[in-house]
């Protein structure tokens, strides 16, 4: 079985909750996409974790957990959060965790530039986490980037690394006027931060295409949402790789495989870090509960994050380049305190009622056009069962279902591993 797990809308919808939760069928999970730029929460018996690079199927110990070829790695990141996770008694092995040999490294560089050009734009920038993904990506394209297999000829890397920062130097100190890039720095980067992860260094191609001709059952790790895709999201207020389930065995290493299942992660509201349109966003008393409510602050940043109430025209057109073949509902229980629940139903373009989700300009000017159902007002977070919920709730769920066109396979009903209802 080769399962995609992706977010439907702007990101934080509660995927790594799912992963890890559904992580307990499958033999390897694999991150496909992707950075640091960006975290997954997890609350299980072990206790709260927070992770940006790591697949949610670390903390299973049975669990081969895998970061593919299409992820730039920031190795000092990965290097602290595995170490935070020893400290918390995970067990971290090369038997638990492969890196991909054709992954990018995400540089010091990276990070520098991203800063600087977020500075430069300054009331016009595009909200970046300021972690380097971008310039990462870039130099991907451009066949600048360092890879992940290249610390394997640790004896070969003084000359690459200073021939890519002699060029990086002439936007760095030429460009933006800041002090030059030492190479003898990124060199002593890498013995500190790379180096120690060479034993886990593999090709993943070759990994997982066994597994497969095994019948092993693997995950697919999605970062982010489909609004966030470089090419399907919100451009240019986008990461700058794919979020699609479409992209995860091309992200993994095994292009030639298929998908059997995409589990699309859709939350119960709304929510969004960063810059860019947001039209379902709510504002004031009403948008400040919502976010205390449902604790939104960033997990990789700790910025607030927006909030607005359910989008049916973000979550359709999610759930239809996402391919889903069923959902996943989260944090049903924080609306639990609300009267009546608020839902987007449509946007108001030029002066008229749209259902597509717009492009561009269009999507910029569009406001929202919000309808008021009934709130179920008890605590749902004991319930485990479909019956078990107040009849309010099923027909909220039941409203999302034929809004979105998708069938909602699962609903969490609190942090917790096993508070989640399996709805069929």
């Amino acid at each position: 079985m080769l399962t995609s797990v992706v977010g439907i809308n702007w990101g934080d919808e509660g995927k790594g909750r799912m992963v890890d939760l559904l992580s307990q069928n499958y033999d390897i999970v694999v991150r496909y996409q992707g950075g640091n730029n960006a975290g997954h929460t997890v609350v299980n018996d072990r206790g709260r974790f927070i992770l940006n690079l790591l697949p949610s199927g670390i903390l299973r110990d049975e669990t081969v957990n895998v970061l593919g070829p299409g992820m730039v790695i920031d190795m000092e990141h990965l290097y602290n959060e595995v170490q935070r996770l020893r400290d918390a008694g995970i067990e971290i092995t090369p038997k638990h965790l492969k890196i991909s040999d054709r992954a990018s490294i995400c540089m010091p560089y990276h990070k520098l530039l991203d800063c600087l050009e977020e500075d430069r734009l300054g009331d016009k920038k595009f909200g970046s986490t300021r972690r380097g993904i971008s310039p990462a990506y870039s130099d991907r394209y451009m066949k600048k980037a360092l890879r992940v297999g290249e610390l394997l000829h640790r004896e070969l890397l003084d000359e690459r690394v200073a021939d890519i920062v002699e060029w990086k130097n002439l936007l760095v100190e030429k460009g933006y006027g800041h002090e030059a890039i030492k190479t003898e720095d990124m060199l002593e980067w890498i013995d500190k931060y790379c180096m120690p992860f060479k034993d886990y260094i593999c090709d993943t191609t070759l990994y997982l295409d066994k597994a497969v001709k095994e019948g092993k059952n693997i995950m697919f790790e999605a970062q982010l949402g489909a609004l966030r895709d470089i090419d399907y999201g919100i451009f240019p207020y986008t990461s700058a790789s794919y979020t699609i389930a479409s992209y995860a065995p091309i992200g993994a290493g095994i292009p030639e495989q298929r998908l059997d299942e995409i589990v699309g992660i859709i939350k119960a509201y709304s929510s969004c870090v960063g810059e860019g349109p947001f039209t379902c966003e709510l504002f004031g008393a009403e948008g400040d509960a919502l976010r205390e409510a449902g604790g939104e602050y960033g997990a990789a940043t700790g910025r607030p994050r927006r909030v607005g109430g359910f989008d049916v025209v973000a979550s359709r057109y999610g759930v239809m380049v996402q391919g889903c073949t069923c959902l996943a509902l989260t944090k049903l229980d924080v609306l639990s305190y609300l009267d009546e629940i608020p839902v987007c139903v449509a946007y108001e373009v030029e002066g008229k009622r749209v259902d597509y989700f717009p492009k561009g300009i269009e999507l910029t000017e569009a406001k929202p056009i919000y309808e008021y159902v009934p709130g179920f007002k008890c605590d749902i977070s004991a319930c485990r069962k479909p019956e078990d919920l107040p009849t309010a709730a099923m027909d909220y769920i039941k409203n999302i279902e034929k809004a979105v066109g998708c069938p909602i396979k699962y609903v969490s009903v609190g942090p917790d591993r096993d508070q989640y209802i399996e709805m069929f």
